[in-house]
């Protein structure tokens, strides 16, 4: 078991099936940490990154669920199912015969800022309900669209016949839903479509491939007594934020939330943006947001 005085993240590569409510229960059993929470649900018929807070990182899993996430999807064209994803029952079959030149011509379409309508088998509440909750009561309520932002949209795999899937590359702001991009596409080529798969491989800088562990794996090194090996630190969970590193003395007001002022500009820090602010050894001390002259603290660690 691990030492409650470590916060950090583990980054966990998700197997199919497993809700992230699972993976946090069972990242607290095996860490011993009382608290644990994630940067983000990622449905139980996907796989790939959640990213885990332990202790006092559960602080910082605001600033995770804020970094762009990349997923890659498999689109199966010409079959709708009621929660656009395999996991659900299939509402028509009708064949669609499009090509990849078709896929590409729509794509740019989908680049940018885009209104998206949510999915009715989401955990967005509408009158205090979640909407997944509505659909397993077969109800259908109204959802005004939402803005998106698609920062990267591309096809890697491409499998023609009657019904063609397509595998494809997104990178997106928080708050996307990848199979209702999924359809909307698809709905641009005069059809309908589900994703056949999905898979987080990116948060941020926070990479599934090369700094994911399993379930598994977490069993195995909670078993060899390593499980703290596994940890990102918060200085590096958050590397995407840019930093400022301060003196003995600046730290000591860090760690009792005092304004302070510094030197942002050489940091490169605009105006309304959090920080990290690290001691002279790299710690992370807190996350500040700079405000005119000064910075105010988000979130002190200490």
């Amino acid at each position: 078991m691990m030492s409650e005085h470590r916060p950090g993240f583990l980054l966990i590569d998700k197997e199919g099936g497993w809700t992230s409510h699972d993976v946090v229960a069972k990242v607290r059993r095996l860490t011993g940490s009382k608290k644990a929470g994630h940067a983000g649900t990622l449905d139980p018929m996907a796989t790939g990154l959640v990213v885990v807070g332990l202790g006092r990182a559960t602080r910082l899993l605001r600033f995770v669920q804020d970094l762009a996430k990349e997923y890659v999807a498999r689109v199966a064209f010409g079959v709708a199912t009621d929660t656009l994803d395999a996991d659900g029952a299939i509402l028509s079959r009708e064949p669609m015969p499009v090509t990849l030149e078709d896929v590409e011509a729509v794509l740019p379409r989908f680049i940018g800022q885009i209104m998206q309508i949510p999915p009715m088998v989401s955990a967005l509440r509408v009158d205090g309900r979640r909407l997944y909750e509505l659909a397993r009561a077969g109800q259908e309520v109204d959802r005004p669209p939402r803005p998106v932002h698609i920062y990267e949209l591309e096809v890697v795999d491409f499998a023609p016949s009657d019904y063609p899937e397509a595998t494809i590359r997104v990178v997106c702001g928080k708050g996307t839903y990848i199979r209702s991009l999924a359809d909307d596409i698809a709905q641009a080529l005069g059809g309908r479509a589900h994703l056949a798969s999905l898979r987080r491989t990116r948060a941020g800088s926070l990479d599934v491939e090369l700094n994911g562990y399993r379930i598994t794996d977490l069993e195995q090194a909670a078993a060899e007594d390593r499980l703290e090996t596994l940890v990102v630190l918060p200085a590096a969970g958050l590397a995407d934020l840019p930093s400022i590193e301060v003196d003995v003395a600046t730290a000591e007001a860090v760690r009792h939330g005092r304004l302070f002022q510094g030197p942002f500009s050489a940091a490169q820090i605009e105006d309304d943006e959090p920080f990290r602010v690290l001691d002279q050894f790299g710690e992370l001390l807190a996350v500040y947001r700079k405000s005119g002259p000064q910075a105010v603290a988000e979130v002190v660690l200490s």
